[in-house]
């Protein structure tokens, strides 16, 4: 706060500060002003290299297209324990009953919604065929064709209900909620005075447009005397070039915000106000305490029911191109599945939904804390054919001299793991027999998980799995909504690709002969997608690219790119690009950025 108040004392001195006359803004500024119309930023050099790869319009699209959430939510219904139409007439009733003023409103959604408008004229969003250098989005007839058909598909799915089933073949379990926005939001500026206002960071902003709450850590400033039951508007803070080169926000947590061009980062929140919201503490409330909710979201810029803790075991929130991932992979009863990178779990129970429950999906993460999360998920799912283990994807293949009976005789995990406990000596503590107790009475649920131990693994061996899915690590530049990204570098984007083509070397070894390695991102990078297709069919000749079902997603990127050292990257060759899927944020289908690739393993002897 200090720091914010020497601030001010450098634009202005304290003796004139006083009988400032405030300034007096028109309308227009105002709406302007008090608006969500964010720029996303990026590095200079990655900004030239998508704008190459894309075509300087389309990158535009997709730029804007990230910094704003999806028009809907898309839900994964949970076959083993309900049906769609089970779950559609719950979630009537529960948002009903709650009186959730979002889902109302959506009711009643006219077809030209500023976040649900598909428009007819394709060729602006979807099939953009700019050309830069011959490195662009290489459309062909048929793929169009195919764009189209699943551009109606999602105007059906959202023509009836504001909840309906998916249209697209064989995903009829798969619910799309439709939501709303951008909203203009009247903040209350009236006679010169502008409204109380609270600064949230980045990553609280983010969140917020997901249909989060603004929580107390995520507070960076807030105005003068708020106290409890406010009514405030709500901003972001997104970081700016700093004179040193790099990036920040310039604000000191616990500044003094009044609205005025006066104000430490006044220039910096013109289009970034993310909605209106009642405080549920005052301002030292919210500086003095280090958890709970600071401000109750009542009129947001983006509107989406939320579904926190609703019909846990039943539903799952997943993004669409996630859900055809797990398709892609086409998993079958009785195989034997690896899911490299499983954490949060959403692909991996996806995955065992698909099999019947029946074989095995051996889940792995490097984090001790993530395993225990895909273990609750799968519990509080009623999924029985998972196991899970701690282990670096990059170690997933178990060296030679070395063994682990536990890792490679998975089937029979239980028996091997019980005969080892019961050696063991066996020690309570008081703690251990009070959560115990807890756990009995409330039962197994996604925060009460049967046992609580991550079995360590030392890879399994070579061709020992049927399948394998690796979601690889990635840039995450295809996450939405999105308020920056600069910090991403062309060094830290080779970087990532380098990564992700040893954990595929791994995958490679890991799969059998005859057998599928999918593989994805959630990235736009085309380093880390169709250059890792580009490596891994050049050096893996018994890899060839397969047909995906269900296809949704656009073709992908044919050509290459030459950086400023010398160092050129392929992508994918003609012919190649309509055996990958593409998601496009900027697209009708308006999902995340994402990357699927499915790979065919011939006979690794030859």
């Amino acid at each position: 706060m200090k720091k914010g108040r020497d601030l001010l004392r450098t634009i202005i001195p304290c003796s004139s500060f006083v009988s400032l006359p405030r300034p007096t803004l028109q309308m227009e500024e105002i709406s302007e002003r008090y608006s969500y119309d964010p720029i996303l930023r990026w590095n200079p050099q990655v900004e030239d290299y998508f704008a190459r790869a894309y075509g300087p319009h389309h990158f535009s699209r997709i730029s804007k297209a990230l910094t704003r959430p999806s028009c809907y939510s898309c839900i994964r219904v949970n076959t083993m324990k309900s049906t769609p139409d089970a779950v559609i007439e719950k979630l009537h009733a529960i948002l009903k009953e709650l009186g959730d003023v979002n889902f109302i409103d959506n009711v009643n959604l006219s077809k030209t919604d500023a976040s649900c408008n598909f428009s007819t004229v394709m060729e602006e969003n979807i099939f953009s065929n700019e050309n830069n250098d011959s490195q662009s989005l290489h459309h062909c007839g048929k793929a169009a064709s195919e764009q189209v058909g699943v551009t109606n598909m999602l105007k059906e799915s959202f023509h009836s209900s504001p909840i309906s089933k998916c249209q697209f073949p064989g995903l009829d379990y798969v619910l799309f909620v439709r939501g709303s926005g951008p909203h203009k939001i009247d903040y209350g500026y009236a006679d010169g005075i502008p409204p109380k206002e609270i600064l949230v960071s980045r990553k609280c902003a983010e969140a917020v447009l997901r249909g989060a709450q603004v929580f107390v850590p995520g507070v960076m400033a807030c105005s003068a005397h708020v106290e409890k039951g406010d009514v405030v508007a709500v901003s972001v803070a997104v970081e700016q070039p700093s004179p040193d080169g790099g990036w920040g926000i310039g604000i000191t947590r616990g500044t003094v915000v009044q609205g005025l061009q006066t104000d430490p980062y006044y220039f910096e929140r013109k289009g970034l106000y993310i909605g209106q919201g009642k405080t549920m503490m005052s301002r030292s409330g919210v500086f003095r305490v280090t958890h709970g909710v600071a401000v109750d979201m009542c009129n947001r810029v983006f509107k989406l029911p939320s579904f926190h803790d609703v019909l846990e075991g039943e539903i799952f929130l997943q993004n669409l191109p996630s859900i055809v991932t797990a398709h892609a992979l086409d998993p079958h009863k009785g195989e034997r599945i690896l899911d490299m990178c499983a954490a949060p779990g959403g692909k991996t129970t996806a995955i065992a939904i698909l099999m019947k429950d029946e074989g095995e999906v051996v889940a792995v993460d490097r984090s001790h804390n993530k395993v225990m999360d895909i273990q609750k998920l799968a519990v509080e799912m009623g999924l029985s054919c998972i196991t899970t283990y701690k282990l670096d994807a990059l170690k997933a293949v178990q060296r030679r001299n070395e063994s682990d009976d536990v890792t490679n005789l998975s089937y029979s995990k239980d028996s091997s793991v019980s005969s080892e406990k019961a050696n063991e000596k066996t020690y309570l503590s008081k703690a251990d027999t009070r959560k115990n107790v807890r756990r009995m009475r409330n039962g197994p649920g996604r925060n009460q998980c049967k046992g609580g131990k991550v079995e360590n693994s030392k890879g399994f061996a070579p061709n020992s799995f049927d399948r394998v899915l690796l979601d690889a690590p990635c840039s995450a530049l295809g996450l939405r909504p999105r308020l920056f990204s600069g910090e991403e570098t062309i060094d830290s984007l080779r970087n990532h690709g380098k990564y992700q083509r040893r954990m595929f070397d791994q995958a490679v070894q890991l799969v059998r002969s005859g057998g599928v390695i999918v593989y994805s991102t959630c990235t736009i990078n085309p380093g880390e997608n169709e250059a890792l297709v580009r490596y891994a069919l050049d050096k893996y000749k018994f890899l060839s690219l397969a047909q995906q079902h269900p296809r949704i997603g656009g073709p992908g990127l044919v050509g290459h790119f030459e950086f400023p050292d010398g160092y050129i990257e392929e992508w994918l060759r003609p012919g190649e690009e309509e055996l990958v899927q593409r998601f496009d944020p900027s697209s009708e289908l308006d999902t995340i950025g994402f990357f699927i690739a499915k790979f065919m393993v011939g006979s690794k002897e030859t």
